[in-house]
């Protein structure tokens, strides 16, 4: 499987992740002691300031805290969804080609025999439940407290991964009209707990030892895949004829018509 990974985009990232983070904490530390000059004030200007800074500064770190932590829990936080996904896909045919970080909204995007993939991934390490399209964090007020200041809310992948699918679809519009792009969200965390009923996206784990999980999904799409192509037929005394029914796609020409339409665009 080749796997192009935007990874200017990572750094880049990253990077704004760790200012982010050293930036906040001289800003609260800041604030901090711009609020103890009152107990050592001794004029009215430096009394003055002592009052109104800390009402612009600690907000301003208060905030910018909480984009450091996303961006953490985005392009730092282990594991690596550039690299679970892969893990969780090897076997698969080598041509397919994974795009990571180059059609957002969708992160990923899977091409292969077996079809084209929009992945939405979730790093969240918690005990969720999704029931049709309905998404649920276990957990009272605290717990959802903590998710806040955590930034680590599940919000509805379902709906992010059909977003993401339907942009891919759109960049592919021009040279396959026809083509389906399927949805799939995946959670690359092994600690995530998942309670699965009937969702109208396949909900994955990376992790190919907990079930359900990418590698089995893909291998239940090829034996779908061989079992459309080969349909027996009665034929003399009962012996099977196949008919070869294909619906498998040519990744190398998908490939090619996405990153043609990604320059484009």
């Amino acid at each position: 499987m080749r796997i192009e990974t935007n990874t200017e985009l990572v750094k880049r990232n990253r990077r704004t992740a760790n200012l982010l983070f050293f930036f906040s904490m001289a800003v609260l530390i800041a604030g901090f002691l711009v609020a103890n000059l009152q107990l050592t004030a001794q004029d009215g200007l430096t009394l003055l300031l002592s009052v109104v800074l800390p009402w612009i500064v600690l907000p301003v770190g208060f905030i910018s805290t909480l984009f450091s932590v996303r961006m953490t829990n985005l392009w730092v936080r282990q594991p690596r969804p550039e690299k679970a996904i892969p893990a969780g896909l090897k076997g698969l045919s080598k041509r397919s080609i994974l795009y990571n970080y180059y059609h957002f909204p969708a992160r990923h995007v899977l091409i292969s025999p077996q079809g084209v993939f929009a992945i939405i991934t979730r790093y969240q390490d918690g005990i969720y439940s999704v029931d049709g399209d309905v998404w649920k964090s276990q957990g009272g007020l605290l717990s959802g407290i903590g998710r806040f200041f955590r930034r680590d809310a599940i919000g509805n992948p379902s709906e992010d991964a059909r977003k993401a699918a339907a942009h891919v679809k759109g960049l592919l519009a021009a040279k396959f009209p026809n083509i389906e792009v399927q949805p799939l969200v995946i959670f690359v965390d092994p600690k995530a707990r998942l309670a699965i009923n009937d969702p109208t996206i396949p909900v994955l784990y990376a992790d190919e030892n907990l079930e359900p999980n990418l590698r089995d999904y893909m291998r239940q799409l090829t034996q779908k895949d061989n079992e459309e192509e080969v349909a027996p037929v009665k034929k003399g005394k009962g012996k099977p004829e196949p008919k070869v029914e294909s619906g498998s796609i040519n990744p190398e020409q998908v490939a090619d018509a996405l990153e043609e339409a990604t320059i484009v665009s």
